[in-house]
C-alpha cells in the first residue's frame, strides 16, 4: 500500500469518524446537558476529517505537523466528550464502546504520524 492509499484509508476513517460522531449527536437528549454535549461533540468530532485533508495538501512539513496535530487535539476532546456521555448515562455504553475505541485508534495513528514528520 502506497502513501497516498494509506493516507486516502486514514482520511475515510477519519469521515466515518464524523459520521458516527454526527449520529451519536443526534441520538443524544434534547435536555440542556445534551444539546451542550451534542455541540460540542459534533464540533470536535467533524474536525479532524477536513483538518486531515488539508494536512496532506501542507505546503511545508511544519504546515503539515500542525494540521495534523489540530486534527489530533480535536480527536483527544471528542474523547472526552464521549466518555461524559457516558458517565452521564446519556447514552447506553455499548452503543459508544465501538466508537471509542476506533476514537483511540485514530488518535494513535494520528500521532505516530506527527512523530515520523518531526523526524524528517
Amino acid at each position: 500500500m502506497g502513501d497516498t492509499d494509506k493516507a486516502s484509508e486514514i482520511e475515510n476513517r477519519l469521515i466515518d469518524f464524523a459520521v458516527r460522531v454526527i449520529k451519536v449527536a443526534d441520538a443524544l437528549p434534547k435536555s440542556p446537558a445534551g444539546k451542550h454535549i451534542a455541540g460540542q461533540l459534533l464540533r470536535s468530532g467533524t474536525s479532524p476529517a477536513p483538518n486531515y485533508a488539508e494536512a496532506r495538501g501542507a505546503e511545508s512539513n511544519a504546515d503539515f505537523v500542525h494540521k495534523l496535530k489540530i486534527g489530533l487535539k480535536e480527536l483527544n476532546e471528542s474523547s472526552v466528550w464521549l466518555r461524559m456521555i457516558c458517565r452521564a448515562e446519556l447514552m447506553k455504553v455499548e452503543l459508544l464502546n465501538d466508537l471509542i475505541d476506533e476514537n483511540q485508534q485514530l488518535c494513535r495513528i494520528l500521532n505516530a504520524s506527527v512523530k515520523t514528520a518531526r523526524q524528517k
